[in-house]
Protein backbone atom coordinates (compact mmCIF):
# COMPACT_ATOMS: atom_id res chain seq x y z
CA UNK A 1 0.00 0.00 0.00
CA UNK A 2 2.78 2.44 0.89
CA UNK A 3 4.50 1.63 -2.41
CA UNK A 4 1.32 2.30 -4.38
CA UNK A 5 0.78 5.55 -2.51
CA UNK A 6 4.32 6.75 -3.18
CA UNK A 7 4.01 5.71 -6.81
CA UNK A 8 0.87 7.81 -7.33
CA UNK A 9 2.38 10.89 -5.70
CA UNK A 10 5.54 10.44 -7.75
CA UNK A 11 3.79 9.80 -11.07
CA UNK A 12 1.54 12.84 -10.81
CA UNK A 13 4.26 15.16 -9.50
CA UNK A 14 6.84 14.06 -12.08
CA UNK A 15 4.34 14.72 -14.87
CA UNK A 16 3.68 18.25 -13.64
CA UNK A 17 7.37 18.94 -13.05
CA UNK A 18 8.17 17.89 -16.62
CA UNK A 19 5.60 20.40 -17.93
CA UNK A 20 6.94 23.20 -15.74
CA UNK A 21 10.49 22.42 -16.91
CA UNK A 22 9.26 23.10 -20.44
CA UNK A 23 7.88 26.44 -19.27
CA UNK A 24 4.29 25.22 -19.52
CA UNK A 25 1.82 25.77 -16.69
CA UNK A 26 -0.49 22.78 -17.13
CA UNK A 27 -3.32 24.36 -15.16
CA UNK A 28 -3.79 27.06 -17.81
CA UNK A 29 -4.95 24.73 -20.58
CA UNK A 30 -6.73 23.44 -22.53
CA UNK A 31 -9.58 25.74 -23.49
CA UNK A 32 -11.88 24.85 -26.38
CA UNK A 33 -15.08 25.97 -28.03
CA UNK A 34 -16.06 22.76 -29.74
CA UNK A 35 -18.09 20.79 -27.21
CA UNK A 36 -21.65 21.30 -26.02
CA UNK A 37 -20.51 21.17 -22.39
CA UNK A 38 -19.03 24.61 -22.84
CA UNK A 39 -16.04 26.61 -23.99
CA UNK A 40 -14.21 26.62 -20.68
CA UNK A 41 -14.91 24.05 -18.04
CA UNK A 42 -13.37 21.82 -15.48
CA UNK A 43 -13.07 18.20 -16.56
CA UNK A 44 -16.41 16.47 -15.99
CA UNK A 45 -17.35 12.99 -14.86
CA UNK A 46 -19.73 11.01 -17.06
CA UNK A 47 -22.52 12.23 -14.75
CA UNK A 48 -21.62 15.86 -15.50
CA UNK A 49 -20.15 16.42 -12.03
CA UNK A 50 -16.90 18.45 -12.17
CA UNK A 51 -13.65 16.92 -11.01
CA UNK A 52 -11.88 18.69 -8.17
CA UNK A 53 -8.37 19.43 -6.93
CA UNK A 54 -5.42 17.58 -8.41
CA UNK A 55 -7.61 15.67 -10.88
CA UNK A 56 -8.47 18.92 -12.66
CA UNK A 57 -4.81 19.44 -13.47
CA UNK A 58 -4.26 15.80 -14.38
CA UNK A 59 -7.12 15.74 -16.89
CA UNK A 60 -6.34 19.16 -18.36
CA UNK A 61 -2.79 17.96 -19.03
CA UNK A 62 -4.01 14.77 -20.64
CA UNK A 63 -6.53 16.61 -22.81
CA UNK A 64 -3.87 19.08 -23.95
CA UNK A 65 -1.37 16.35 -24.77
CA UNK A 66 -3.88 14.34 -26.80
CA UNK A 67 -5.82 17.20 -28.35
CA UNK A 68 -9.20 16.41 -26.78
CA UNK A 69 -11.94 19.05 -26.95
CA UNK A 70 -14.52 17.08 -24.95
CA UNK A 71 -14.38 17.74 -21.19
CA UNK A 72 -16.20 14.49 -20.34
CA UNK A 73 -14.33 11.50 -18.87
CA UNK A 74 -15.57 7.98 -18.19
CA UNK A 75 -14.32 4.65 -16.86
CA UNK A 76 -14.23 1.42 -18.88
CA UNK A 77 -17.07 0.00 -16.76
CA UNK A 78 -19.24 3.12 -17.04
CA UNK A 79 -18.86 3.17 -20.82
CA UNK A 80 -19.97 -0.45 -21.01
CA UNK A 81 -22.94 0.20 -18.72
CA UNK A 82 -24.06 3.02 -21.03
CA UNK A 83 -23.94 0.72 -24.05
CA UNK A 84 -20.65 2.00 -25.43
CA UNK A 85 -17.02 0.97 -25.32
CA UNK A 86 -13.48 2.34 -25.25
CA UNK A 87 -11.75 2.48 -28.62
CA UNK A 88 -9.08 -0.13 -29.19
CA UNK A 89 -5.63 1.08 -28.26
CA UNK A 90 -6.90 4.08 -26.27
CA UNK A 91 -4.59 5.13 -23.45
CA UNK A 92 -6.35 5.98 -20.20
CA UNK A 93 -5.55 8.75 -17.74
CA UNK A 94 -4.92 8.34 -14.03
CA UNK A 95 -7.24 10.08 -11.57
CA UNK A 96 -6.85 9.77 -7.83
CA UNK A 97 -8.87 9.90 -4.64
CA UNK A 98 -8.14 9.82 -0.96
CA UNK A 99 -9.15 6.76 1.05
CA UNK A 100 -8.60 5.78 4.64
CA UNK A 101 -8.16 2.76 6.83
CA UNK A 102 -8.40 2.39 10.59
CA UNK A 103 -5.40 0.98 12.43
CA UNK A 104 -5.36 -0.08 16.07
CA UNK A 105 -2.22 0.73 18.04
CA UNK A 106 -1.37 -0.15 21.62
CA UNK A 107 0.03 2.60 23.82
CA UNK A 108 2.77 2.14 26.40
CA UNK A 109 -0.01 1.87 29.00
CA UNK A 110 -1.54 -1.07 27.16
CA UNK A 111 -4.50 0.96 25.93
CA UNK A 112 -5.73 0.31 22.40
CA UNK A 113 -6.13 3.45 20.29
CA UNK A 114 -7.66 3.59 16.82
CA UNK A 115 -6.06 5.85 14.22
CA UNK A 116 -7.33 6.83 10.79
CA UNK A 117 -4.63 6.50 8.13
CA UNK A 118 -5.28 8.35 4.87
CA UNK A 119 -3.73 7.23 1.60
CA UNK A 120 -4.04 7.89 -2.12
CA UNK A 121 -5.60 5.48 -4.60
CA UNK A 122 -6.04 5.78 -8.33
CA UNK A 123 -8.10 4.53 -11.24
CA UNK A 124 -8.22 5.04 -15.00
CA UNK A 125 -10.61 7.17 -17.03
CA UNK A 126 -10.96 7.83 -20.75
CA UNK A 127 -12.01 10.95 -22.61
CA UNK A 128 -15.33 10.85 -24.48
CA UNK A 129 -13.34 11.14 -27.72
CA UNK A 130 -11.75 7.78 -26.89
CA UNK A 131 -15.15 6.07 -26.85
CA UNK A 132 -17.80 4.86 -29.25
CA UNK A 133 -21.49 4.10 -28.81
CA UNK A 134 -22.21 6.38 -25.83
CA UNK A 135 -25.34 8.57 -25.64
CA UNK A 136 -25.36 11.50 -28.05
CA UNK A 137 -24.59 14.23 -25.51
CA UNK A 138 -21.08 12.82 -25.02
CA UNK A 139 -20.26 13.85 -28.60
CA UNK A 140 -22.54 16.88 -29.15
CA UNK A 141 -20.79 20.04 -30.35
CA UNK A 142 -21.76 23.54 -29.32
CA UNK A 143 -24.00 25.60 -31.58
CA UNK A 144 -23.77 28.87 -29.65
CA UNK A 145 -21.53 30.32 -26.99
CA UNK A 146 -21.97 33.10 -24.49
CA UNK A 147 -20.60 36.37 -25.76
CA UNK A 148 -17.46 37.66 -23.99
CA UNK A 149 -19.29 40.59 -22.40
CA UNK A 150 -21.84 38.19 -20.88
CA UNK A 151 -19.12 36.01 -19.38
CA UNK A 152 -17.33 39.02 -17.92
CA UNK A 153 -20.54 40.42 -16.42
CA UNK A 154 -21.02 37.09 -14.67
CA UNK A 155 -17.49 37.25 -13.29
CA UNK A 156 -17.88 40.86 -12.13
CA UNK A 157 -21.04 39.94 -10.25
CA UNK A 158 -19.31 36.93 -8.68
CA UNK A 159 -16.43 39.08 -7.45
CA UNK A 160 -18.76 41.78 -6.11
CA UNK A 161 -20.69 39.15 -4.14
CA UNK A 162 -17.56 38.23 -2.20
CA UNK A 163 -17.69 41.73 -0.64
CA UNK A 164 -13.90 41.79 -0.64
CA UNK A 165 -12.27 45.21 -0.35
CA UNK A 166 -11.01 45.61 -3.94
CA UNK A 167 -9.13 48.83 -4.66
CA UNK A 168 -7.84 50.18 -7.97
CA UNK A 169 -4.74 52.21 -8.75
CA UNK A 170 -1.03 51.87 -9.38
CA UNK A 171 0.60 49.27 -11.62
CA UNK A 172 0.70 46.17 -9.39
CA UNK A 173 -1.86 43.52 -8.47
CA UNK A 174 -1.47 42.12 -4.96
CA UNK A 175 -3.24 41.18 -1.75
CA UNK A 176 -2.30 43.19 1.35
CA UNK A 177 -2.92 40.85 4.25
CA UNK A 178 -2.61 43.10 7.30
CA UNK A 179 -5.04 45.80 6.07
CA UNK A 180 -6.95 43.04 4.27
CA UNK A 181 -7.58 44.42 0.81
CA UNK A 182 -6.92 43.48 -2.81
CA UNK A 183 -5.12 46.04 -4.95
CA UNK A 184 -5.67 46.00 -8.72
CA UNK A 185 -4.35 48.28 -11.47
CA UNK A 186 -7.11 50.22 -13.26
CA UNK A 187 -9.25 48.07 -15.51
CA UNK A 188 -8.29 50.00 -18.64
CA UNK A 189 -4.58 49.20 -18.18
CA UNK A 190 -5.16 45.46 -18.78
CA UNK A 191 -4.80 43.89 -22.22
CA UNK A 192 -8.41 42.76 -22.13
CA UNK A 193 -11.26 41.99 -19.74
CA UNK A 194 -10.26 38.32 -19.50
CA UNK A 195 -6.81 39.29 -18.20
CA UNK A 196 -8.32 41.58 -15.59
CA UNK A 197 -10.77 38.94 -14.36
CA UNK A 198 -8.22 36.11 -14.21
CA UNK A 199 -5.77 38.36 -12.32
CA UNK A 200 -8.48 39.25 -9.82
CA UNK A 201 -9.26 35.53 -9.42
CA UNK A 202 -5.62 35.01 -8.40
CA UNK A 203 -5.64 37.83 -5.86
CA UNK A 204 -8.98 36.77 -4.38
CA UNK A 205 -7.57 33.29 -3.86
CA UNK A 206 -4.85 34.97 -1.78
CA UNK A 207 -7.61 36.92 0.00
CA UNK A 208 -9.13 33.66 1.29
CA UNK A 209 -5.99 32.92 3.34
CA UNK A 210 -6.77 35.65 5.89
CA UNK A 211 -7.15 34.49 9.51
CA UNK A 212 -10.84 35.40 9.51
CA UNK A 213 -11.46 33.15 6.49
CA UNK A 214 -9.46 29.96 5.78
CA UNK A 215 -6.46 30.92 7.94
CA UNK A 216 -3.99 29.45 5.44
CA UNK A 217 -0.34 29.83 6.40
CA UNK A 218 2.70 28.11 4.87
CA UNK A 219 5.19 29.90 7.08
CA UNK A 220 6.33 32.53 4.58
CA UNK A 221 9.19 34.61 5.92
CA UNK A 222 10.43 36.41 2.82
CA UNK A 223 9.94 36.71 -0.93
CA UNK A 224 10.87 33.53 -2.79
CA UNK A 225 11.10 31.19 0.18
CA UNK A 226 9.25 27.88 0.35
CA UNK A 227 6.23 29.30 2.14
CA UNK A 228 5.95 32.05 -0.47
CA UNK A 229 6.22 29.57 -3.34
CA UNK A 230 3.54 27.30 -1.85
CA UNK A 231 1.07 30.16 -1.38
CA UNK A 232 1.67 31.42 -4.92
CA UNK A 233 1.09 27.92 -6.27
CA UNK A 234 -2.23 27.75 -4.40
CA UNK A 235 -3.23 31.12 -5.87
CA UNK A 236 -2.24 30.02 -9.39
CA UNK A 237 -4.31 26.85 -9.15
CA UNK A 238 -7.21 28.63 -7.45
CA UNK A 239 -7.30 31.22 -10.24
CA UNK A 240 -7.29 28.46 -12.87
CA UNK A 241 -10.11 26.55 -11.17
CA UNK A 242 -12.20 29.67 -10.62
CA UNK A 243 -11.58 30.94 -14.14
CA UNK A 244 -12.88 27.63 -15.48
CA UNK A 245 -15.98 27.94 -13.30
CA UNK A 246 -16.62 31.50 -14.53
CA UNK A 247 -15.85 30.82 -18.21
CA UNK A 248 -12.76 33.03 -18.22
CA UNK A 249 -9.67 32.18 -20.24
CA UNK A 250 -6.64 32.86 -18.02
CA UNK A 251 -3.22 33.58 -19.44
CA UNK A 252 0.21 33.42 -17.78
CA UNK A 253 1.03 36.65 -15.98
CA UNK A 254 4.37 38.06 -17.08
CA UNK A 255 5.16 39.16 -13.53
CA UNK A 256 4.89 35.53 -12.38
CA UNK A 257 7.43 34.02 -14.76
CA UNK A 258 10.05 34.09 -12.01
CA UNK A 259 7.93 31.78 -9.84
CA UNK A 260 8.56 28.74 -12.05
CA UNK A 261 11.94 27.98 -10.47
CA UNK A 262 10.49 28.35 -6.97
CA UNK A 263 7.63 25.95 -7.77
CA UNK A 264 9.98 23.43 -9.33
CA UNK A 265 12.17 23.46 -6.23
CA UNK A 266 9.18 22.79 -3.96
CA UNK A 267 7.76 20.04 -6.18
CA UNK A 268 11.09 18.28 -6.62
CA UNK A 269 11.65 18.21 -2.87
CA UNK A 270 8.12 17.23 -1.86
CA UNK A 271 6.11 14.82 -4.03
CA UNK A 272 2.95 15.66 -2.09
CA UNK A 273 3.22 19.44 -2.53
CA UNK A 274 1.09 19.65 -5.69
CA UNK A 275 -1.61 17.51 -4.07
CA UNK A 276 -1.67 19.80 -1.05
CA UNK A 277 -1.67 22.95 -3.20
CA UNK A 278 -4.54 21.66 -5.33
CA UNK A 279 -6.55 20.75 -2.22
CA UNK A 280 -5.97 24.19 -0.68
CA UNK A 281 -6.87 25.86 -3.98
CA UNK A 282 -10.08 23.86 -4.10
CA UNK A 283 -10.94 24.98 -0.56
CA UNK A 284 -10.34 28.60 -1.55
CA UNK A 285 -12.58 28.37 -4.60
CA UNK A 286 -15.27 26.58 -2.60
CA UNK A 287 -15.09 29.41 -0.04
CA UNK A 288 -15.58 32.05 -2.76
CA UNK A 289 -18.51 30.12 -4.21
CA UNK A 290 -20.09 29.88 -0.75
CA UNK A 291 -20.19 33.70 -0.58
CA UNK A 292 -22.56 33.84 -3.56
CA UNK A 293 -26.31 34.36 -2.97
CA UNK A 294 -28.30 31.13 -2.77
CA UNK A 295 -30.76 30.59 -5.65
CA UNK A 296 -34.35 31.27 -4.71
CA UNK A 297 -36.90 28.51 -4.70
Amino acid sequence: MNTDRADIYTRVTDHIVSELERGVRPWLQPWNAEHLAGKITRPLRSSGQPYRGINVIQLWMSAAAQGFAAPLWITFKQARELGGHIKAGAKGTLVVYSDRMTKTDTTDDGEEVEKDIYFMKGYTVFNAEQTEGLPAHFYATASTQLQPQERIAQADLFYANTQADIRHGGNRAYYAEAPDYVQMPPFETFRDAQSYCSTLAHELTHWTKHGSRLNRDFGRKKFGDEGYAREELVAELGAAFLSADLAITPEPREDHASYLDHWLKVLREDKRAIFSAAAEAQKAVDFLHALQPKPEG
